[in-house]
C-alpha cells in the first residue's frame, strides 16, 4: 500500500473535528510549502522574464485595475 494511500484511508476515518484541523493544519502546510517554492523561484530568477513583461505591459498602458 502506498503512503498516498495510507494518508487516504487515515483521513476518511477523522471525526468531524480532527477533519476540520487537518483541514487548517493542511492549508497553512501547503501556503508554506508555496511560498518556499515562490521564493526559490524568485532567487533563481525564474519569475524574472515574467516581471519584465508585466512592467512593459503596465508602461504600455495594457493592464486593468481589477
Amino acid at each position: 500500500m502506498s503512503n498516498l494511500q495510507e494518508i487516504e484511508r487515515a483521513v476518511s476515518q477523522l471525526s468531524a473535528e480532527e477533519l476540520a484541523d487537518f483541514r487548517s493544519w493542511f492549508a497553512e502546510f501547503d501556503a508554506e510549502t508555496w511560498d518556499r517554492q515562490f521564493e526559490e523561484d524568485v532567487a533563481a530568477g525564474r519569475l524574472d522574464d515574467l516581471a519584465k513583461r508585466a512592467f512593459q505591459h503596465l508602461r504600455e498602458g495594457r493592464c486593468t485595475d481589477l
